[in-house]
C-alpha cells in the first residue's frame, strides 16, 4: 500500500513491476532519494519518480527472501545438491522477478476494514485504483504542477481537471490569477 500510494501506479502497472524496472536515485532538485521506475500498462511505456515515501517499502521488499520455486511466479529455478524443489529453500529476488508476484486484493481489503477505511465518504469500497487517487489528490493540495503530475502518472491533464477538480481549486493562486494592469501599460506593450 505504501509503495503504490506513493508512485501514483495503477494496479495494473504495479503489477507488472519487475525489480529491474526500479532503479533508486537521489534527485537533485529537491535533494531526496527516490524511485526512478520504468512503467508498463495501459497507455504503453512510460517513467514514474516517486515520492521519498516509496523508498523504504521498495528496499524491504528487495531484501524480502522468496521461495526457491513458488507456483504461477515468473522466477528463476537453479536447483542445487542439498536443495528441495517443493519450495523450502529461500533465495532473494532476482532482477526478472515480479515484485509483487501476488496480489493482494483480500489482504488489502482486510486492512482497510481495520483501519475503518473501507469505503470513501459517498459509500464506495476503496480499491487499489484508490491509492493512484490518494497519490495524484495528495500531489494537487501540495501544489505540484498539474501537467507534471499528469506526466509523472501516465494520463492527461483533462483527466485530472475532470476527476480531482476540487483539489485544484486549492492550488490556484488568486494573485496571479487577478492581475490587473492600467490602461496604459496594456496599450504601450501592443504597440511595441
Amino acid at each position: 500500500m505504501l509503495f503504490a500510494g506513493n508512485t501514483g501506479l495503477r494496479p495494473d502497472e504495479a503489477r507488472r513491476l519487475e525489480f529491474r524496472d526500479v532503479e533508486i536515485v537521489g534527485d537533485e532538485p529537491s535533494g531526496e532519494t527516490i524511485l526512478e521506475i520504468e512503467v508498463r500498462g495501459k497507455r504503453g511505456f512510460g517513467y514514474c519518480k516517486s515520492m521519498p515515501g516509496a523508498v523504504s517499502p521498495f528496499e524491504r521488499l528487495r531484501s524480502r527472501l522468496r521461495p526457491r520455486r513458488v507456483e504461477g511466479v515468473r522466477a528463476p529455478i537453479e536447483v542445487s545438491d542439498n536443495s528441495d524443489v517443493r519450495g523450502e529453500e529461500w533465495r532473494t529476488p532476482e532482477p526478472t522477478d515480479l515484485i509483487f508476484p501476488k496480489w493482494q486484493s483480500e489482504l488489502f481489503k482486510t486492512i482497510t476494514e481495520e483501519e475503518d477505511l473501507r469505503f470513501d465518504r459517498d459509500g464506495r469500497p476503496r480499491t487499489a485504483y484508490s491509492l493512484r487517487h490518494t497519490y495524484i489528490s495528495m500531489r494537487l493540495m501540495e501544489g505540484a504542477n498539474i501537467y507534471q503530475i499528469a506526466k509523472n502518472c501516465r494520463t492527461s491533464v483533462g483527466m485530472i481537471e475532470k476527476y480531482y477538480g476540487v483539489h485544484i481549486k486549492n492550488s490556484l493562486n488568486a494573485a496571479a490569477i487577478n492581475v490587473v494592469r492600467s490602461g496604459k501599460d496594456v496599450m504601450a506593450e501592443e504597440f511595441e
